[in-house]
């Protein structure tokens, strides 16, 4: 069971393209996906409540899906589908993905337009969460960041949780024939469906600043913006919508670039940051929740503090300015893909991950 929302779709194209085909599970997918029918929109709670539209199709999933197959263990990214699903849980071995705690989605909440509700929904809500939690055999996260949440807030015993990042496809993610940078050039590329809560606002004002303070010997800079949000294009800013996730015209636009730049406010650990690390770009990001496991400040980009419009301008400034900083951090950005977010070698340790469990649970 794997939400299909923000950046969980790429993950779950990823872990699925790679389950089953190098592996002897045999899987069925059940992927949530937020309602919209018109029925839909007419149920109370139900209408405008994500866990529990996803949980519920998780659960009629389980109960069909039964019908032709019997499970030996479950997989549940994230946390929500799981949280209608305890008899499941205690049933048959189970693990549970997630990529912040409730707790710390709360933290991050104004950026998703989420707000905390009255204190005793939110006391019912923990419990739940950590009934959750510990009904599952083991727990697999996204980052030590969210390691931490789940021992400090839920009690959750820190040997039962494992940290295996999102992966990307290096085998896909590879050099690309024709994609040549331009040497008179240097592109920056941005990468969020919303606009304003990845930072976008702050980037394009960095640009401009940037390009009001160019030097006529310095090279020329572009900006480009795959996004839904509706941004005019002006003078040597490129906006792309429509994009799907590991779609040929999306890598070609990495591999075509120079500079990665997600100045996010709110996030766990976003996907794109691997993908550019991937094509072996440099990256400039925000000092935020599981970034700085993957971006490590002045090694392979640099980190700022959410809305710091003027260290965003200096970050850019320096890798715009510097040809052989911009290739060293982006043979750094590479490298750390390779040893921490190589999606064969992450599915591989989820796959061990299962049969432990599963042994354990025949024992």
């Amino acid at each position: 069971m794997v939400e299909q929302v923000l950046g969980h779709k790429t993950h779950s194209q990823n872990l699925r393209a790679t389950f089953e085909k190098e592996h002897d599970f045999e899987t069925r997918w059940i992927l949530p996906v937020p309602q919209t029918s018109a029925l839909a929109r007419k149920i109370p709670v139900y209408r405008s409540n994500w866990t529990v539209q996803a949980s519920l199709q998780a659960r009629q999933g389980l109960a069909r899906t039964q019908k032709e197959f019997s499970f030996d263990g479950l997989f549940f990214h994230t946390q929500v589908p799981a949280m209608l699903c305890p008899d499941w849980l205690q049933r048959i071995p189970s693990i549970i993905s997630l990529d912040a705690t409730p707790i710390q989605y709360d933290e991050l909440g104004e950026f998703y337009e989420h707000f905390p509700g009255p204190q005793w929904l939110e006391n019912l809500k923990f419990k739940l969460h950590r009934h959750c939690f510990n009904a599952a055999r083991h727990l697999v996260v996204w980052s030590q960041w969210t390691k931490d949440g789940l021992v400090k807030d839920y009690g959750i015993p820190g040997g039962k949780i494992t940290v295996v990042p999102p992966g990307v496809n290096l085998k896909e993610w590879s050099w690309l024939e024709g994609c040549e940078k331009n040497p008179n050039v240097v592109k920056i590329l941005f990468v969020g469906g919303n606009f304003e809560r990845k930072g976008g606002s702050d980037l394009l004002e960095a640009f401009h600043t940037l390009q009001n303070n160019r030097s006529v010997s310095q090279p020329k800079l572009e900006l480009h913006l795959v996004t839904q949000g509706q941004i005019a294009e002006q003078e040597n800013i490129f906006v792309y919508h429509g994009f799907k996730p590991n779609s040929p015209d999306l890598k070609r636009l990495f591999f075509t670039t120079d500079i990665f730049c997600l100045p996010t406010r709110g996030d766990c650990l976003p996907m794109v940051l691997a993908e550019a690390g991937a094509a072996g770009l440099p990256v400039v990001s925000t000092q935020l929740a599981g970034i700085p496991e993957l971006v490590k400040d002045g090694e392979n980009g640099y980190l700022i503090q959410p809305k710091d419009v003027k260290g965003l301008t200096n970050s850019l400034g320096k890798l715009a300015a510097d040809a052989s900083l911009r290739e060293a951090m982006g043979n750094q950005s590479r490298k750390a893909v390779e040893m921490g977010h190589n999606v064969e070698t992450n599915t591989n340790r989820l796959v061990e991950i299962f049969r432990n469990v599963i042994d354990e649970a025949r024992r």
